[in-house]
């Protein structure tokens, strides 16, 4: 799920979770997910707890780049939802989202 360079991917989400910059993680949801500030960080926090908690949840993660180029928009909604824990319709909101940034490259 590469896109254009000035444009912020899941890699450079990952890599602010990884270096422990929460906020950052949050501003990249934001653009990534176009979800609102309160929900990036909910969001952010949550994907930290569970990469640190669950050893597959990373590989789960992972699998987001799968599903965005041969997967399905139901598959993608489900995955956002379980991976940064959204409510159905901001996991819906956010899988369009997704799709129309990564799908349309």
């Amino acid at each position: 799920m590469t896109s254009d360079a000035s444009q912020p991917t899941f890699r450079d989400f990952a890599g602010a979770i990884m270096q422990g910059d929460l906020e950052g993680a949050a501003s990249l949801l934001q653009t990534l997910l176009g979800t609102d500030a309160a929900q990036s960080r909910a969001a952010a926090a949550h994907f930290q707890r569970s990469m640190t908690n669950d050893p597959a949840f990373v590989q789960k993660a992972m699998g987001m780049r799968q599903v965005v180029t041969a997967g399905t928009r139901d598959e993608l909604q489900a995955l956002l939802a379980e991976c940064f824990q959204l409510d159905a319709p901001t996991a819906r909101a956010a899988a369009d989202t997704v799709w129309a940034r990564f799908r349309s490259s």
